[in-house]
């Protein structure tokens, strides 16, 4: 089968959705954002981009504190809202209840099985983004969300976007176990 270009984008990827929390004019403000993975094990930092125009980028600048909040299947409609308005607008501090822990600028989300706590660690330009590097303060969840102590992403229950086709997804049934299957592999292949 032979292979074919594609739109030379990162739009081909599915990513988890998440609610990033901002304090924007000292009132907690949300966005929908997908742009995250983590950056670094040791400090524990994750990586997020945000356009430059959007006023979570400005609140983050301003007081370098955010949240990362992982929303349920249950949210989707209240996530994509966050996407559709802009902070600088509306006023989208009533939408959820929060709660905040160490920092006074990172609000999260009560509703979401998983929020992570984030200060600023490094502010890296791009031509139409900010990618923001933030180190975990804290992750916060229930124990109803936990196996063994760890999120279960069962129970969590979050959604990937996927672009171009701009769709939802839940995520699916497991199909293997890292850092086993190929142990197990590689056993077979030197035989």
């Amino acid at each position: 089968m032979a292979k074919i270009t594609v739109d030379k984008s990162l739009f081909c990827l599915p990513w988890t959705q998440t609610l990033l929390g901002t304090h924007l004019n000292g009132k907690a403000n949300f966005m929908a954002l997908d742009w995250t993975t983590r950056v670094n094990y040791q400090p524990a930092l994750l990586g997020i981009c945000v356009n430059r125009s959007h006023a979570s980028n400005e609140a983050i600048r301003e007081n370098g504190q955010f949240s990362v909040n992982i929303p349920t299947v249950d949210m989707v409609a209240v996530t994509d809202y966050c996407g559709i308005v802009s902070g600088s607008t509306v006023d989208k501090s009533g939408l959820f209840d929060v709660f905040y822990g160490q920092l006074k600028a990172a609000p999260l989300i009560t509703a979401c099985p998983l929020n992570i706590e984030c200060q600023l660690f490094q502010t890296v330009d791009l031509p139409t983004n900010t990618l923001f590097i933030g180190e975990i303060v804290n992750i916060y969840s229930e124990e109803r969300y936990l196996h063994n102590g760890k999120p279960d992403v069962k129970k969590v229950r979050p959604f990937l976007l996927t672009m171009p086709d701009n769709r939802f997804w839940a995520v699916g049934e497991q199909v293997g176990n890292a850092w086993r299957d190929g142990v197990a592999y590689q056993k077979k292949m030197n035989q």
